[in-house]
């Protein structure tokens, strides 16, 4: 093996070790807090891969991640079952908000929160003038943030889970019809000259 083989099985190793790991059907029947549904959770159709069910992951996974930011892969598990979305998928897709990401999505959530509220400070009238007084300036301040924020995500989970389910679908179909003209065509036996 060369040195560069040799170095990329170690990086291959040390990120595999450091990523984490798709949850398996026997984990989640043993889960604790799955127990009253773990039994739906060992049905095989929610692990297969097909292209009904991996792009009904994807937008589960991505609704549960930017609707709740603690807690999004069990939202994204149960949202699964009746939805029959493939599982792994849709807890994967959550972690596009994580602990180092979260910064990011909190000031795209917030800027189109803003561009769909369409608030700016001169809309407020008297009720700006009456929070800008003593403490309540910080609450307000807070209060109007944390709540243009919210509804960001919401507006993102929304649009997100919609774009997501769009392009997965596409994208598959894109890739099992590429395979397709891949194959090999059947071979024609001509008919004898005569």
């Amino acid at each position: 093996m060369s040195r560069a083989g040799y170095m990329i099985n170690r990086a291959k190793n040390w990120l595999s070790a450091r990523l984490p790991k798709m949850p398996e059907r026997d984990e989640m029947a043993r889960n604790k807090y799955l127990a009253p549904i773990a039994h739906r959770f060992g049905r095989s159709e929610l692990w297969r891969f097909n292209r009904r069910s991996v792009p009904r992951g994807v937008a589960l996974g991505l609704f549960a991640g930017f609707i709740i930011p603690l807690g999004q892969i069990f939202l994204a598990a149960f949202l699964a079952l009746p939805a029959r979305a493939n599982v792994p998928t849709a807890a994967l897709i959550t972690f596009v908000t994580n602990p180092f990401t979260l910064p990011f999505w909190l000031v795209v959530a917030n800027k189109v929160g803003q561009f769909t509220l369409k608030i700016d400070p001169t809309t407020m009238g008297n009720a700006k003038a009456a929070l800008e007084q003593g403490w309540w300036a910080e609450f307000g301040w807070w209060l109007q943030t944390a709540g243009v924020t919210a509804f960001g995500f919401v507006v993102l989970s929304v649009v997100t889970a919609a774009i997501g389910y769009l392009l997965t679908s596409f994208l598959w179909r894109f890739v099992v019809a590429r395979r397709w003209s891949r194959r090999p065509a059947a071979r024609k036996v001509l008919p004898a000259a005569e």
